[in-house]
């Protein structure tokens, strides 16, 4: 099983509702990240993502986190890839003066599937 990990550091500026709440749209956008890094390593090639088959909210993501995204290569076709994807928290911040702890255990903020698809004759 393949797998890349990418951590980030969530900016207050990308905190856009009422308690520095940051948009599901982040989330999604880490995962087209993180699975771009994945269809990368496995097939020389960026891949082209066809949609999510589930998207699941579980937790608040806030300005001042740190998140790690996961793509796990869970099925493998002929061009296309079944992937899923987990993004956790692994420190918030405790107030507005800086100070922030880690998360033990992070805190699984989004979970969700979809299947990309690597171009004809573009496989390795």
């Amino acid at each position: 099983m393949s797998r890349v990990i990418h951590r980030r550091y969530v900016a207050f500026s990308d905190a856009h509702y009422a308690g520095n709440l940051v948009d599901g749209a982040y989330a999604l956008k880490l995962f087209g990240d993180v699975g771009t890094n994945l269809s990368i390593e496995l097939d020389g090639h960026e891949g082209l993502f066809a949609g999510y088959s589930s998207v699941e909210f579980l937790a608040p993501v806030r300005g001042g986190d740190v998140v790690e995204a996961e793509a796990t290569l869970v099925a493998k076709g002929n061009r296309s890839r079944t992937v899923e994807f987990e993004l956790r928290v692994l420190c918030r911040g405790r107030d507005d003066t800086g100070r922030a702890q880690v998360l033990q255990p992070p805190v699984i903020a989004v979970r969700a599937r979809g299947t990309a698809v690597v171009p004809a004759g573009e496989t390795t």
